[in-house]
C-alpha cells in the first residue's frame, strides 16, 4: 500500500483556508481518496501540509487495521510528500517554537512514524499525484502524473502488480 498527501496553501480566496488532499493506492489501484477543505486557516504552508498529512495517515491507520482483519499487512506504508519541512517535523521529536503552532492533535503522525505503521518519503511536486485533488490541470498535466504514477508504482517495488 502507498498514499501521497498534499494541500493547497491559502488556496481559498474567501477565508485562505487550505485544501487537504490525499489518496491510498493498495498495488495500482485507488482504494481511498480524499479532497477537503481544512478547518482551521494554517499559518505557514508547513502547516497546512501537516494538517493534510495527518488527515492522510489517519485514512491510512484505518485501511492497515481493515486489513489485518483480512490476514494483510500492510504496516510501514509509505506516505509520499512533497513538502519537506513537514517530513522533519515528523521525524524530529524535539518540540521547538518553530513548530508550537501546529495543532498538538496533529502530532500522532510522529507515533506513528516512530511504530513504523507509515514510512514519510519524499516526491518531487512534479510526481505528486495527491495535486489532482487540490489544483486544477489541463489534460496533458493529468495524463503525465498518471503515467508518472505507474512508473514510481512499479519502481519501488520492482515487482508487477497483480492486484
Amino acid at each position: 500500500m502507498e498514499a501521497y498527501t498534499d494541500s493547497d496553501y491559502a488556496g481559498l480566496s474567501l477565508n485562505r483556508k487550505s485544501t487537504t488532499g490525499g489518496c491510498q493506492f493498495l498495488g495500482r489501484r485507488l482504494i481511498s481518496w480524499k479532497c477537503k477543505k481544512q478547518t482551521i486557516v494554517s499559518n505557514s504552508t508547513t502547516e497546512a501540509e501537516y494538517v493534510a498529512t495527518a488527515s492522510c495517515c489517519g485514512q491510512v491507520l484505518w485501511i492497515q487495521n481493515q486489513m489485518l482483519d483480512y490476514g494483510f499487512n500492510f504496516m510501514n506504508t509509505k506516505i509520499f510528500i512533497d513538502n519537506e519541512s513537514t517530513i522533519c517535523i515528523v521525524k524530529n521529536s524535539v518540540f521547538h517554537s518553530k513548530t508550537k503552532h501546529i495543532e498538538i492533535r496533529h502530532y500522532f503522525i510522529r507515533e506513528l512514524n516512530e511504530k513504523k505503521l507509515i514510512q514519510m518519503i519524499k516526491i518531487d511536486t512534479d510526481h505528486n499525484v495527491a495535486d489532482l485533488l487540490i489544483k486544477a490541470f489541463d489534460v496533458g498535466r493529468f495524463q503525465y502524473l498518471i503515467a508518472t504514477n505507474d512508473e514510481i508504482q512499479v519502481s519501488t517495488v520492482g515487482l508487477p502488480y497483480y492486484l
